[in-house]
């Protein structure tokens, strides 16, 4: 049984680096895993952390034996969310019952000081419980509120003997500079969309046809793919574009305004899901519309184009109602 690390896909240059700096006892002491959601940084954390406490590796070695008992015990169980073994910790907003970590309320809005107070700086001091290394793996750090970003700084840039940081951060650059300067940044690439399609096909029992089809619209990422595989994400995507279809060519406005004050309340992040698909809706309509109908075709890639435009402006954080509402009022006027 090989380590994690080895089964990572796509991300050649992570994973050679930190096979470098684990075969010549050179790990950092603070990395930041950043790249978009899915496309393994957490799968390399968690091996980085299996490599650092397994208990048969030897000198020279750049990957965990993937068999010993420590190795097993570094990575969540399925269906849990952190591993069992006391050196390998995990931190993450809303992880942890409030009373555990000196809480009255749930984490709602960050991961709190008291988390970083309760997991990290009570433990810092001390070496390793029981294996060759420390490590705490921070999930969403752009999700650490400032007085517990504050908190760690110290910690993070003068850790404990054999004691190691991992960040994982799809918008590192809103990281505090003072967080980002004491970390080495490992970037981690969007997955090819071949590789998402045979992952996808492998989890999710689809037909090749299908996870290719959701390939095209997951943007290199796992997780989006995974969502959009999923029958009930995906009957709310179909429902949304053809109702989008039907407002397109309404005889007025309300329709379209009535689904852009609903992708208010659905979010941001499906939102943008949704008009994706809109945006994929209208270029299979101009292929299968260019051999006999230019008129049409030019339409739906003028359609086309503004549905992606919408979708830029949703990722540069414009207002999900107001950019749904632009969006079909421009469709309207092609």
């Amino acid at each position: 049984m090989p380590g994690l690390l080895s089964t990572l896909r796509a991300q050649p240059t992570a994973v050679d680096t930190l096979r470098r700096a684990i075969a010549t006892d050179r790990v950092h002491h603070a990395y930041l895993f950043d790249g978009p959601d899915g496309v393994g940084k957490e799968r390399a954390a968690f091996g980085l952390a299996q490599a650092l406490v397994c208990e048969r590796r030897l000198a020279g070695d750049s990957e965990a034996c993937g068999e010993c008992r420590s190795c097993a015990r570094a990575l969540p169980r399925a269906g849990e969310a952190r591993p069992v073994h006391p050196d390998v910790v995990v931190l993450e907003r809303g992880l942890y019952d409030p009373a555990t970590i000196g809480r009255r309320s749930p984490e709602t809005q960050d991961l709190s000081i008291d988390q970083v107070r309760t997991l990290v700086l009570a433990r810092a001091a001390f070496p390793p419980y029981e294996g060759r290394a420390k490590i705490f793996i921070l999930r969403r750090a752009e999700d650490l509120s400032q007085a517990a970003a504050n908190a760690l700084l110290k910690t993070l840039e003068e850790p404990g003997p054999r004691t190691h940081f991992v960040l994982l951060s799809s918008v590192a650059d809103s990281l505090l500079p003072t967080i980002r300067s004491r970390t080495q940044r490992v970037r981690f690439a969007a997955l090819p969309d071949g590789v998402v399609a045979e992952l996808l096909a492998g989890q999710a029992g689809m037909t090749a046809e299908q996870a290719a089809s959701i390939a095209l619209l997951a943007g290199g990422s796992m997780a989006t793919a995974l969502h959009l595989g999923d029958p009930e994400a995906s009957a709310r995507r179909d429902e949304f574009v053809s109702r989008a279809m039907a407002a397109v060519t309404a005889r007025g406005l309300e329709a379209g305004l009535a689904l852009a004050e609903e992708a208010k309340k659905v979010g941001k992040e499906a939102s943008m899901v949704h008009v994706e698909t809109l945006a994929a809706a209208f270029g299979a309509l101009a292929r299968t519309t260019a051999s006999n109908d230019d008129r049409a075709a030019d339409v739906a890639v003028t359609r086309y184009a503004i549905a992606l435009a919408a979708v830029r402006q949703l990722d540069a954080n414009a207002s999900t109602q107001l950019a749904l509402e632009a969006m079909f009022i421009r469709l309207r006027a092609v």
